[in-house]
């Protein structure tokens, strides 16, 4: 409906496929020769497993034929086929050596082999499903033109992948793929739709990381009967607590389940959900374990109503309950080991700085010996001190020190984010370094100019203004800037945008653009477009059938224009 609605046309034809259950991958061919290959890890950096794909039988190393660009980038999936892994299993078995625990992870890991001799050993399979470079005169009228023309020239398609003219076909091939999932040879969990012609794509374009012009609908979660053991309560990085049911080892889609998120104290009331408790276990998106209902009626007599604690159950500290929240958090900050612990992990992890080798139980070793008391002492640990700890030996300990000087060299991004600023995601701290360019702007700016950021609203705005307003926070940002840790410079325009600071809403129906093409040029011009009318809005740019936004800009004060004037705006790259 949404796409109906944007791209105001009745009817869309629709390539549904199965969602993979693998791990993405784009290959770069150049004059029809496999020249790289790249996991998509956070979208922008990935992994380098180029060596590890060529020894893939499906990838071809040159394409078939001639007609094709001299530069292009196809983009799929590498899984490992049911039948393989059943036998991978099976040779482990005999050979007494661990077995993995699903076929993705044993995709995963063996892409991700040092030695690609052991990679070509593994039955991984490949299958491409779309493009990412790919010179745009060059592109068909359509996904499923591109995917017959990738076929054509050597690249494995699955072979499921349909063509749907409604949304009452695309329902019924969801109820299809749904029936013949456990006789596919390999793990899918469930269907991607995606508009067919490519001019549609490019007028929906994206929100965020995600295209407006695809969804993925996942099939139900796989169920299954356990026993909660106990009721523990968990305290994460920024002090949330979060109660996680202890269980009766039960297998759920493929993995053993020990654990699962009861999410907060208002959810364990809401199902009730007690210690000793018969309970029905889920993967929540085939991922994170949940506790979905107790079974009542076999309940032991004398079971309580869990309560959450009083006060932290690491630290002891008062746990407050904040206003418009439903989570509960302990007030003890980083004098609370576990949020310590956590925020280490954070700043180590593999989409923050990335540090090889520093996994949980090392993290929780060095707080719990006062070996480490923020990130920043990270950088002062040596081979000697590591060597003292359980399960280091002399080679894991150089290996940790050479990953803690290599993570040294970052992006501003990569930074931000592993900061752990409250609702600070990868994207927002993308947005932060582009728009500001600097670590010392963003850290000076004011919470009101931080709102024109892309997605960023007056919540995170706050948030960021709160951390970087804390003394300790800027103790800790100067002791890493001094241990070395550095990013190269992001470029910026020195000019100011000519639209620069002001704030814009778009209502109702253009008549010579769509309302995603107005904000894009706004945006280009250095404004900001937001979804709602606040008095801090400057301008409501109307088009036909504007709604309730018009009578609250005019109750307001704000100024109102139309598309005629935001024409004249574009064009003269200024306002009056």
């Amino acid at each position: 409906q949404r796409v109906r609605d944007r791209l105001e046309v009745d009817s869309i034809h629709y390539l549904a496929e199965p969602k993979l259950d693998g791990l993405a991958v784009n290959l770069i061919y150049h004059h029809g020769k496999l020249v790289q290959a790249a996991t998509r890890g956070d979208g922008q950096t990935g992994e380098d497993v180029t060596h590890n794909i060529r020894t893939l039988q499906d990838v071809p190393l040159r394409l078939k034929g001639s007609r094709y660009p001299d530069r292009f980038e196809a983009r799929g999936e590498v899984f490992m086929p049911k039948s393989g892994f059943d036998r991978l299993n099976r040779l482990a078995r005999e050979r007494g050596d661990k077995e993995f625990a699903n076929p993705r992870n044993a995709a995963a890991g063996s892409l991700r082999q040092l030695d690609a001799r052991i990679t070509a050993k593994r039955p991984l399979a490949f299958y491409c499903y779309g493009q990412g470079y790919f010179a745009e005169q060059l592109l068909p009228d359509t996904q499923g033109e591109l995917l017959d023309q990738l076929a054509d020239w050597g690249l494995p398609i699955c072979p499921e992948i349909k063509i749907v003219k409604s949304a009452v076909e695309c329902l019924r091939h969801f109820e299809q793929m749904l029936q013949m999932r456990a006789d596919l040879d390999y793990e899918i969990d469930g269907v991607v739709y995606k508009v067919q012609r490519f001019e549609f794509q490019q007028a929906l374009g994206f929100v965020s990381r995600a295209p407006r012009w695809a969804i993925a609908r996942k099939f139900p979660a796989e169920e299954a009967i356990t026993q909660v053991i106990e009721i523990d309560v968990q305290v994460g990085r920024t002090g949330a607590l979060t109660p996680v049911a202890r269980l009766h080892p039960v297998v759920v889609g493929g993995v053993t389940v020990t654990n699962a998120t009861l999410h907060n104290v208002s959810e364990v009331h809401r199902k009730d959900i007690r210690s000793s408790d018969t309970v029905v276990v889920r993967r929540a998106g085939d991922v994170i374990p949940e506790v979905v209902r107790a079974i009542v009626d076999k309940r032991p007599q004398g079971t309580v109503p869990f309560q959450m604690p009083a006060t932290c159950p690491v630290c002891g500290s008062e746990v407050v309950e904040i206003e418009g929240e439903s989570i509960l958090r302990c007030s003890g900050g980083l004098f609370c080991d576990a949020q310590r612990k956590e925020s280490i992990k954070h700043f180590a992890s593999r989409k923050a700085m990335d540090i090889e080798g520093l996994g949980d139980k090392l993290v929780n070793q060095l707080v719990d010996r006062h070996i480490i008391e923020n990130v920043a002492d990270l950088y002062d640990l040596d081979s000697g001190t590591l060597c003292g700890l359980d399960r280091m030996g002399q080679k894991s300990a150089d290996n940790l020190v050479r990953a803690l000087d290599q993570s040294k060299h970052t992006t501003l991004p990569r930074f931000i984010y592993a900061l752990g600023i409250r609702e600070v995601g990868e994207v927002t701290a993308r947005n932060l370094a582009e728009h500001y360019g600097s670590l010392d702007t963003i850290i000076s700016t004011d919470q009101e100019q931080l709102q024109l950021v892309s997605d960023i609203g007056p919540t995170v705005a706050q948030h960021i203004t709160i951390f970087f307003s804390q003394q300790h926070n800027i103790k800790v940002v100067e002791q890493l800037l001094g241990a070395g840790v550095r990013w190269d410079d992001i470029s910026k325009p020195t000019e100011k945008l000519p639209l620069e600071s002001l704030r814009f809403v778009l209502t109702g129906t253009l008549a010579t653009m769509t309302r995603d093409q107005a904000k894009q040029q706004l945006q280009t011009l250095g404004a900001k477009v937001l979804s709602s009318v606040s008095k801090k809005t400057h301008y409501l740019v109307t088009g036909s059938d504007p709604g309730s936004k018009m009578k609250k800009a005019q109750d307001l004060g704000v100024k109102v224009i139309d598309e005629e004037e935001l024409i004249r705006i574009l064009g003269n790259r200024q306002i009056d």
